[in-house]
Parts: structure tokens; sequence; C-alpha cells
């Protein structure tokens, strides 16, 4: 971009929003009347020019979402009168100037989304009228600096996935205008922050994926505009107060997930905006309250691998908006028995009850009305975690295709349905293959028997099936051929027999998904079904057959012929053996020749049959 001659007067120059491309020019610092500079949204390379240092008048200076690269210019420095920077989303490197720290008119600094590095500089400590700092995703290292504490006028902190390290400075509790406090995806460590619970304003808390320890104190319950509470991923320990059941009230997300937090869960949940509770992966014991049964917000609900000992709460299943129930990897156990009703769990999308105890027939009554699993619609789109511009990213574990994955910001057209690792009894209910929007199904190491349901066949969207560990019989349905989105499936350790199906995915399958099913023949197991195209190559192993066992085969095949000599006249079994012995491969010969043996005996046994009835007859007629 270049601009002609240096005389113009302006105070305005905004092309945001183009195709501009190339470097910024450096005549750009002769325009030294401008007020707003704005280069937003283009597809600008190069450096950033240290003659922008010559604005002085600068109140407004947009450089993000373009490709600039190289240092921030010292020179950026002068701009006294700046109150608004924005440099995101490009590709800066080199560590956050000092020189920043000179601009004491600034509110809104962003610097997220480069490749940043070296430590935040005490310097950004001055800016006090600075209302937005936002450093996120970068490569920043070493420790908070406690100057931080001095933005008294701070609403927005965000400082999450870098680098940093140690503790959270203290001063940060005395930012009582936060709002927004981002410290997630650090190696942030030492006690969680107890003087937290005195900055009232606070409506965001996410310090998920860092090294925090210490225990949850009770002054967080007095934030009362608090939404999002996100501490996952730490070593959070200690029980969770039971004040944290009345946040329900106005909390949206409660995130505690993998730490070691113990005891029991809160009692006290009432009617309010919680609509993500996730606690999966601590050592919480007891019951699961069902007090929870008045939060009608809730979209997704994660308990998983922890100590709880229950039974199912089928209660849950009256939340109209529940779409994800996950309660893996603790003690449940019992028959899950029915409500009684036909509008529960209507909207679930994920449902993942493995390893517990349950016991009895699959629960047909939670089964049948999963009707959010039984259309795909593609139109469908994730709830929205947005507010302001600031979202919190929901995730739950998911085992599919072997592995555990950790699926983020949760897609609701990725449908599950996992009730392995029980003691589940009975057999597969035929309408499972209306769930047509399943992508993983699961249900292997129970004790399931009978016949795989043929309407199975019908789960066009599964891309991973495991029924492996069960006692079922009989053939792998035909119609699994027409499935063309399996990448895994597990039929291993039954009692299947019959030839496996051929065509479409089939072909991608090996032996360990096959493996302790002795009935089973066809690719890509050595046994051989009729009309495999490979079936003659496994018949030439067969007739390849050890130097004993072919004797013996003979010697038998001998032994026929001879007897057949006996029943059929001499001459005829000697001809037999002859071409026994000519051919070299006796075998076939001798089956045919028994068969036909057999039907001259039947034959004779005819005639003599009718030969003697029509003896007596005449006989009777004497």
């Amino acid at each position: 971009m270049g601009l002609a001659g240096p005389s113009y007067i302006m105070t305005i120059l905004h092309l945001h929003d183009n195709h501009l491309s190339g470097p910024i020019s450096e005549e750009i610092g002769y325009l030294r009347s401008l007020v707003g500079l704005s280069l937003k949204n283009n597809s600008l390379d190069g450096s950033i020019p240290a003659a922008l240092g010559n604005l002085t008048k600068l109140s407004l200076l947009y450089l993000y979402d373009n490709h600039l690269s190289g240092p921030i210019p010292e020179e950026i420095g002068y701009l006294r009168f700046l109150t608004d920077l924005r440099l995101n989303d490009n590709i800066l490197n080199g560590s956050i100037t000092a020189s920043l720290g000179n601009l004491n008119s600034l509110s809104v600094l962003h610097l997220d989304g480069n490749h940043l590095s070296g430590p935040i500089p005490e310097e950004i400590g001055y800016l006090r009228f600075l209302t937005e700092l936002q450093l996120y995703d970068n490569s920043l290292s070493g420790s908070i600096p406690a100057s931080l504490g001095n933005l008294r006028n701070l609403q927005v902190l965000s400082l999450q996935q870098n680098n940093l390290i140690e503790e959270i400075p203290s001063s940060i509790c005395n930012l009582t205008s936060l709002t927004i406090l981002y410290l997630s995806r650090n190696n942030l460590k030492g006690k969680n922050l107890q003087c937290l619970g005195n900055i009232s304003a606070l409506q965001y808390v996410i310090m998920s994926h860092n090294n925090l320890s210490g225990e949850l104190h009770p002054s967080i319950c007095n934030l009362t505009s608090l939404q999002i509470l996100d501490l996952g991923r730490n070593n959070l320990k200690g029980e969770i107060p039971q004040c944290f059941g009345n946040m329900s009230g106005h909390l949206e997300v409660l995130d505690m997930q993998h730490n070691n937090l113990s005891g029991t869960i809160p009692t006290t949940f009432r009617a309010g905006t919680l609509r993500s509770f996730n606690l999966h992966g601590n050592k919480l014991k007891g019951k699961i309250p069902q007090s929870l049964v008045n939060c009608k917000e809730m979209q997704v609900f994660d308990l998983g691998d922890n100590h709880l000992n229950d039974t199912f709460p089928m209660w849950l299943g009256t939340l109209p908006k529940l779409r994800i129930l996950s309660l893996r990897s603790n003690k449940l156990h019992g028959p899950i028995r029915t409500l009684g009703s036909e509008n529960i769990f209507n909207e679930l999308r994920m449902l993942d009850i493995s390893s517990n105890a349950f016991t009895k027939n699959l629960p047909m009554s939670l089964l049948q009305h999963l009707k959010a699993m039984s259309t795909i619609d593609q139109a469908m789109n994730a709830p929205s975690d947005e507010g302001d511009g600031y979202y919190y990213q929901d995730t739950v574990a998911v085992v599919s295709k072997g592995f555990e994955h950790e699926i983020v910001r949760i897609l609701f057209l990725y449908t599950t349905i996992d009730l392995s690792n029980n003691k589940f009894e009975g057999y597969i209910p035929s309408f499972m293959g209306d769930l047509i929007a399943l992508c993983v199904l699961n249900l292997s190491h129970n004790g399931l028997q009978g016949h795989i349901p043929p309407s199975l066949g019908r789960l066009s969207s599964v891309e991973s099936l495991d029924l492996s560990g069960n006692h079922f019989v009989g053939e792998i349905p035909a119609q699994f051929a027409s499935l063309t989105s399996p990448e895994v499936l597990n039929l291993s350790y039954n009692h299947l027999e019959g030839c496996i199906p051929q065509g479409n995915q089939f072909q991608t399958f090996e032996n360990n998904s096959y493996v302790g099913n002795d009935g089973l023949r066809g690719f890509p197991l050595s046994k051989g079904c009729g009309s495999d195209d490979n079936d003659s190559e496994t018949n030439d192993t067969t007739s390849g057959l050890d130097d004993e066992e072919s004797d013996s085969e003979f010697l038998n095949d001998f032994w026929k012929a001879a007897l057949m000599g006996y029943g059929s006249g001499l001459c005829i079994g000697l001809s037999i053996i002859y071409f026994m012995f000519s051919t070299g491969n006796p075998i076939w010969l001798a089956r045919i020749i028994v068969e036909l043996e057999h039907k001259i005996m039947m034959g004779r046994r005819k005639k003599r049959s009718k030969g003697k009835g029509v003896t007596e007859e005449a006989n009777n007629r004497m």
C-alpha cells in the first residue's frame, strides 16, 4: 500500500475489510493529522513501519486480522494520545516492547493471536486507564507481573494459552472492576485465590489447565454476578462447599473436572440458568443429588470417573434440554427402571454409562425415547457458548475407535451411546436400528445374547460399532454389508458363525474384528466361504495336507473303493482303485463314487421291495 506526497490533511483513514495486500508504506507516517487509522481485516504483510510513531495525534490504531510480522516497533510508544491499540491476529514475534507503558491514555490493548514471547513487561501496570488487556494465544513466559494490580479500571484480563508460570499475584484481587478473568492453559501454580470472592463484578472466571492447588473457598459463593466458573484440570482438593449449589440460580457453567475433589456433591441446587455441570474425573462419592432436577436449562451433565454409589438417576430424563449425559466409571448399579413417561431424554445425543455395574436387560424405556438420535439434522448447531464475545468451551470425553477423545465445544451432531463394561443381559432391541444419527455404539463386555438384529444395518452414520465380549449367536446380519461409515467394527469374542458379509467397509476390517468366534468364515479369516474369491486358495491350502494326513485320507478312500468292489462287482471296484491311484488326488473321486454307489444300492432296494410287494399281493389273491 503506497501514498503519494506528504501534504495530505486527513484525520481519519479507514481502509478496513478489503483485499489490500503487500506491506504498509513508510509514507503513511506523513499523515501527521491522523486521529484514526484502521487497516484491519486485509491481507497486509511485512513489518509494522516505525514511521507510525510520527502520528502523534493518533487515538485509534487498528491493524488486526492481517499477516503482519516482525516485532512491535518501539516507536508505537510515542503515541501518547492513543486510546485503542489492536494488533491482534497477525504473526508478530519478539517481545512486548516496554515502551507501551508510555501510552498513558490507553484504554484497550489487544495483542492476542500472535507469536509474541518473553515476559509481560512490568510497565503495562502504568496504564491506569486500561479497561481491556488481551495477550492470550501467544508464547509469553515468566510470571504475571504484580504491577497489573494497579489497573483498577481493568474489566477484561485475558492471558490464557501462554507459558506463564509461578503463582497468580495476590494483587490481582485489587482489580475490583474486573468482569472477565481468563488465565487458562498456562503453568500457573499455587493455592486458589480466596480473595476472588471480593471482586463482586466478576462474570467469567476461566482458570482451567493449570497447576492450581488448595481448596475451594466458600467466599466464591458471594459472586452473585458469576456466569461461568471453570477451574477444571488443576490440582484442587477437598470438598465442594455446600453453597455452590445455591449458585445454580445465576451460574451457567460450573466446570471443575479433573481435579482431586472429594466428599459429596452439594444438595442445594435450585432453579436457574445452569446449563453445563461438569465434575468429571474427581474422587466424589455418595449419591447424585436429586435437587439437580430443578436445573431445567441443563444441557451438559458429566459426573464420569468418580466414586459415586447410586442407582441410575432416571429423573434426569425430565430435564427438557439435556443433550449430554456421562456417568461412566462410577459405582452405579442395579437395573435401570422406567418412569412410565414418554417425554424423557428426548434431546439426548450423548449417553455414556459405561464401566458401572448396571444389571438386567438393556434400558428399553430409556433407549426407545431418544428422538434426537433418530433424526439426522444437518442444520443443527451446537448451542451458543458466546456472550459479549467471550465464551466457554464445553468438553466431554468420548471413547471411539478404541481410544478416548476429548470432544471440544461439543459437536451435537456427534451422537454416542456407550453402555459397555456393565452386567446387562437379554437382547438388543430391534428399534435401536432407528437411531440413525448414531456415530458411536458400544455395547461391549456385557452379558447380551441372542442374534444381532439386522436393523443395526440401518445405522448409516455409525463410525464405530463395538459388540465384542458378549454371547451373541448366529450369523452377522447381511444388512451390515450396506454400512459405509464404520471405521471400527468389533464383533470379537462372541459365538457368531457363518460367512462374514463382504463389500464396502468390510474389506478394511482385520482379523481382530472377529477373533474369538470359531464359527465365522470368510475374508479376512483363514476359513473360506464357498463364494469367496479367495476360496480356491483356501482349498488349495486344505488339499495340501501333511503327508501323514494325506496317507490317512487315502487309506480311508482305498477301503471305501474296496467295499464298493464288494457291492458293485470286482471289475468296477478295481477300476475305481485304478482311477484313484492314477489321478493322484483320489478324495474327490471317492466322494462322487460313494454317492453313485448309494444311489445304485437304494435303487436295488426299491426294486426288491417292489418285487416283494407284488409277490405278497399275488399270494393274497390266491
